[in-house]
């Protein structure tokens, strides 16, 4: 196999990560330790997270493949490269990860095929868990239907004080 060869196996892998991952991070890593890098990569794993050090040229490439545009101006420097089906774990996990780490640094982020930056990422990270967004738009379809059923009930409400009025006054 030549080295075209493995370098279009490469692209073609990165491209198919691209489109298939519904949360994509880009990260500079300079300047952290191999065990930082080790502890970074096995929280990223339990996250259920892919995280490769790629060639800009290579990423760029796989973009251009497939049709991302606005990449070229954060592919510059050490990259690596967060892919990951679940579109705020990478953000999530990394952006944690900068607050403790100084050294490593957020360069940009690709959400549903859209390319954010490094801002966008974090804001991401800070979203609820899934679970309390879930429950929020839960309440706010619950919250009028509540208020309806209370309104409807009124009338019926009445009309049994107003009966049970009658009652008494035929009793006396």
């Amino acid at each position: 196999m030549s080295n075209l060869d493995v370098k279009i196996q490469i692209v073609t892998e990165i491209s198919a990560n691209l489109q298939k991952s519904a949360g994509v991070v880009l990260t500079d890593y300079r300047g952290l330790t191999v065990a930082e890098d080790t502890k970074l990569r096995a929280k990223l794993r339990e996250s259920g997270v892919e995280y490769q050090v790629l060639k800009n040229t290579m990423v760029k490439r796989a973009a251009d493949a497939i049709g991302l545009e606005g990449l070229d101006p954060y592919l510059a420097g050490p990259t690596a490269v967060a892919f990951s089906e679940d579109p705020v774990a990478p953000a999530k996990v990394l952006s944690e990860f900068s607050k403790t780490n100084r050294k490593f640094s957020i360069k940009a982020g690709i959400l549903e095929g859209k390319v954010i930056d490094a801002e966008g990422v974090k804001a991401l990270a800070d979203l609820p868990a899934r679970e309390v967004l879930l429950a929020m738009v839960l309440r706010g379809i619950q919250a009028p239907l509540t208020g309806m059923a209370n309104v409807l009930q009124g009338p019926i409400r009445k009309l049994g004080y107003a009966l049970e009025e009658v009652r008494k006054l035929k009793e006396a």
